[in-house]
């Protein structure tokens, strides 16, 4: 009689939108996936984190951009034990992204990691019915390209959570802050979406609609590829010729924290307090000041759409 033992190693590795388009270099990484709800936002010392680069992604309201994944498979035979031929190598085992588990709270943030300080404004969706009239417009017109329409009806805010639903037909909803048009400061969201169909795209952005070149910082977008989130920095009008862009595996359907720093000296984007997006490029900076946008966005393919939701826990910004 023989024993075998088996030992399998898997490893995985590998990560937005706007109405105009950049040179594109790509690297992902992963994030954790978070858990839970409100608590009172901080800022404790911080604690670097790792750190990887480049970008692809939508305006206000906005668009989108691409998709990319990666998946190497590593195996280990496996050995036999007691006199007698080899044993046959263990099976090639696709891997598996996998999510850590899930904590209460907010979760890692930037803003705690880094030690951003107060936060000086924002969301918490505290009221209950729409949007809160004195902090956003909500969008009322044709959908993303012209297609679908952006409804107010799309958006409810209860339990400290402001939902935005598309429907079968392509209307969906957007919304852009009042508050904290600036140019340099930093932003951090809560947000989760069901599982989505790929022709919707859930996507948080910094933008201008006025600026005549057409720049935006989408810091957390999830296209046809659910399984990825991406960055983008659109610096130019032109198509993918005008940015930079990351992508990093994630599931979106849990809580995660997405933020963007924008310095003079670089804009930096995280995923749970993890930096996973820099570009450094001086001719890649806006030269105006931006805005908070909430959008979910629709982009048929021709196929029929599955009803599909975003939700945001809270928007917070910082000095």
């Amino acid at each position: 009689m023989f024993k075998k033992i088996a030992i399998v190693i898997t490893m995985a590795g590998a990560m937005s939108l706007t109405a105009c388009d950049v040179a594109a270099t790509t690297h992902a990484a992963s994030a954790p996936s978070q858990a839970g709800h409100k608590s009172s936002p901080s800022s404790a010392a911080p604690a670097p984190a790792p750190v990887t680069s480049s970008a692809a992604a939508t305006p206000e309201p906005a668009a989108s951009s691409s998709d990319q994944t990666a998946a190497p498979a590593a195996t280990d035979p496996s050995t036999a034990i007691a006199p007698a031929p080899a044993a046959p190598a263990a099976p090639a085992v696709q891997p598996v992204a996998k999510q850590a588990a899930p904590t209460t709270g907010d979760g890692s943030q930037a803003a705690t990691n880094f030690g951003w300080g107060p936060v000086v404004a924002g969301d918490e969706f505290s009221n209950t019915g729409a949007p809160d009239s004195t902090k956003w417009s909500v969008y009322n017109s044709a959908g993303h390209a012209g297609k679908g329409i952006r409804s107010p009806q799309a958006w409810s805010v209860a339990n400290g959570v402001a939902t935005v639903s598309g429907d079968s037909a392509g209307t969906t909803g957007g919304m852009s802050a009042k508050f904290s048009q600036q140019r340099y400061g930093r932003w951090e969201t809560r947000m989760k979406t069901n599982a989505r169909d790929p022709q919707y795209h859930p996507v948080l952005i910094l933008s201008n609609s006025s600026a005549p070149n057409c720049p935006e910082i989408d810091y957390a977008e999830s296209t046809k590829d659910t399984t990825l989130m991406k960055f983008f920095l659109h610096y130019a009008c032109g198509g993918e010729d005008f940015q930079t862009t990351t992508a990093t595996p994630l599931d979106t359907t849990q809580w995660h924290n997405y933020a963007v720093e924008w310095t003079p000296a670089a804009i930096n984007g995280y995923i749970d307090g993890v930096k996973t997006f820099t570009d450094t490029n001086p001719a890649h900076q806006p030269a105006v000041a931006m805005k908070q946008t909430v959008q979910l966005d629709w982009f048929p393919d021709g196929s029929a759409t599955k009803p599909s939701q975003m939700q945001v826990d809270w928007v917070r910004v910082y000095k």
